[in-house]
């Protein structure tokens, strides 16, 4: 973990509520795929925190949802403006287990932490299968971006108004080496009785302190109590409980 003050250079909707931010500063430690930022907020007690979408030297993107009035007030800053950022926080994905021909599964705003994963991979000459899931076309992002770095990619859409029609269950592909994944909970738990192979699985959890402080953010695994913030958010199959 690492404080960093990184400058807006960009800040723009990609949807009716999805936002991509572009920050840039001198200080800006590797980010790695699976991990998040914690973004300070004027008049808000609490940190946001934020999956990476992408990241390269002094550059981290991110995108994100208004879902509250943090995020609401985070859409509403500008190109120039400063934030007080906690930057690296999270275990991240594993890429050494990915195996020839990973599959990524993202649902919502599960999609973006999958981006920088799926770039990571390629860049190993691994052939990347990405199922993208929304609930309508309006919804729908991210699917030129993986597409341009070489995966296959499905989109699914519950209503069918694009792509297949149900969920990223529904676009299992026959075959796949090891998967990647990242949603709802809902989806979470879908994808762990679907698929057939190991795999992480990255959790979106309300944070209090973002960094393993506060414990507020605990989950069941086999070995105990683990911290969504600090020795997740990204989990193995294996060691998931799922609470009843």
């Amino acid at each position: 973990m690492k404080q960093a003050y990184l400058t807006i250079e960009a800040n723009r909707p990609v949807t009716a509520s999805v936002y991509r931010m572009d920050l840039r500063g001198p200080d800006l430690e590797e980010q790695r795929p699976g991990q998040f930022i914690n973004i300070r907020l004027a008049g808000r007690f609490l940190r946001r925190p934020i999956s990476v979408y992408d990241w390269e030297g002094d550059r981290v993107t991110v995108l994100y949802k208004t879902v509250g009035a943090g995020t609401e007030q985070l859409s509403r800053m500008h190109a120039g403006e400063t934030l007080d950022v906690l930057t690296g926080l999270g275990n991240g994905y594993d890429l050494e287990k990915a195996g020839e021909r990973p599959l990524l599964l993202g649902g919502g705003v599960g999609v973006p932490p999958l981006y920088l994963l799926a770039r990571r991979l390629r860049t190993m000459g691994r052939e990347v299968t990405a199922v993208l899931g929304f609930n309508t076309r309006e919804e729908v992002f991210g699917e030129a971006e993986f597409r341009a770095l070489g995966c296959r990619v499905q989109v699914t859409t519950a209503d069918g108004s694009v792509g297949k029609r149900g969920f990223v269950t529904d676009a299992l592909p026959d075959s796949y080496s090891y998967f990647y994944t990242c949603g709802p909970e809902p989806m979470l738990r879908a994808v762990y009785r679907a698929t057939n192979t190991s795999g992480q699985f990255s959790f979106e959890e309300r944070m209090g302190c973002g960094f393993g402080a506060c414990m507020g953010c605990s989950c069941r695994t086999i070995t105990g109590q683990k911290r969504i913030c600090r020795e997740g958010p990204v989990l193995e199959k294996e060691e998931i409980l799922w609470a009843d």
